[in-house]
């Protein structure tokens, strides 16, 4: 892969995002993040909204919990119920009455994980949706349009996502065509002003790759940047090793999102390695099938063992549903299917990650000592009580 120089227009559009480093603990930095729809302080995590809403959440929810940014999805707001509507009621925003900062997705995973109904070109890809049987063509120039019709405050450049495991060859194809696909973003952009655009680390789990990718795409100059192409099956050792060889080429004056990453212990290591956003549908999705997140280890809250159990989900929480019902009683909500323990479950765990996000902040004020404290609490969390 060669070094590249930025299109003509790429020196002309000034960033809309500022990124402040605060204080910093070895590589973790706790900073702010400046976006047009208010600051986020990092770390941070953004709860995914893939259709322009945070399952069984609202807005008010979300802030309560210390919510700053959230995530959504460019392909299925495309599909439905269309850019151009949202565009035209005002923007994403103002139609999911979310007033703080939006990033999007490109959609690339979305449309590469239809292996079956899509095709890749140098184009794009042309790709059958499941909702309607209808095929669509999803480029770069339409990954653009479609985020800038949303109004969004960070739009995901669109990448080739591939296989894991994929041979070096295959991965090398794959990385270039993604800067190809970059350098095309770049040019389709007509709000940069309003809409940062973030590039997308890739390079497989080859971390040679990895290092030539993020300082190939660092010459690029964009508001930020991505580590995308990971957590998709890999241990945890390769993840991480794959985090090293791609934050250390990214600078330091600009927002890092780790893409995907959720478990709590995976955040943190990520953070410890410099880091900055977060987003996975790991605590929406585990709430909803009865998993629950504690400082103690994970609940499953379908268990027997639960059925006449009077504490709190976990006692060290202060969220609604901690202080408000019993294990019994949410074993109860879940085994009747009643539609509150969607709510009440996702509530938590969310919050949870949240106070983890804060307290990641505060430690990488405290110093190392303290960042290195948190790392030992939180191994645990993953761990089902009663298993340690």
């Amino acid at each position: 892969m060669q070094r590249t120089t930025p299109p003509d227009n790429a020196a002309r559009m000034s960033s809309c995002l500022r990124f402040e480093v605060e204080a910093t603990a070895g590589p973790a930095r706790r900073g702010m993040l400046h976006t047009p729809h208010g600051p986020v302080p990092t770390p941070a995590f953004m709860p995914v909204g893939t259709y322009g809403t945070v399952k069984a959440m609202t807005p008010p929810d979300l802030r309560e919990i210390g919510t700053h940014i959230v995530l959504s999805n460019t392909m299925h707001l495309w599909v439905r119920p269309g850019d151009e509507l949202i565009r035209d009621l005002g923007g994403l925003h103002k139609f999911m009455g979310w007033d703080g900062p939006i990033l999007t997705d490109s959609g690339g995973y979305q449309v590469f994980s239809l292996r079956d109904m899509n095709k890749v070109t140098e184009e794009g890809v042309r790709f059958r949706t499941p909702k309607d049987g209808a095929y669509r063509m999803l480029t770069p120039e339409v990954c653009i349009r479609i985020q800038e019709n949303l109004g969004v405050d960070l739009a995901m450049a669109f990448d080739e996502c591939i296989e894991w495991p994929a041979t070096r060859d295959r991965v090398i194809s794959s990385t270039e065509r993604t800067t190809r696909w970059l350098k095309r973003c770049m040019a389709a952009r007509t709000q940069p002003e309003r809409t940062a655009l973030l590039g997308i680390v890739q390079g497989g789990f080859y971390p040679d790759l990895r290092a030539a990718h993020a300082q190939e795409i660092v010459d690029l100059d964009l508001d930020a940047y991505a580590i995308g192409g990971l957590s998709v099956g890999e241990p945890r050792e390769q993840l991480l090793a794959m985090v090293d060889a791609s934050v250390g080429h990214l600078p330091r004056n600009k927002v890092r999102y780790l893409m995907g990453v959720g478990y709590p212990l995976d955040i943190v290591e990520a953070v410890a390695r410099g880091v900055d956003l977060f987003d996975c549908v790991l605590p929406t999705r585990n709430a909803r099938n009865g998993t629950v997140f504690t400082t103690e280890g994970r609940i499953y809250i379908k268990h027997a063992k639960y059925k006449a159990d009077p504490r709190p989900l976990d006692p060290g929480c202060s969220c609604y549903t901690c202080r408000s019902f019993s294990r019994a009683y949410l074993r109860h909500l879940f085994l009747s299917n009643e539609v509150l323990i969607s709510r009440l479950l996702t509530l938590h765990n969310l919050a949870l990650y949240q106070g983890l996000m804060a307290r990641l902040r505060d430690a990488i004020v405290e110093g190392p000592e303290s960042l290195t404290a948190l790392r030992t609490e939180v191994a645990g969390w993953h761990v089902p009580v009663g298993a340690k």
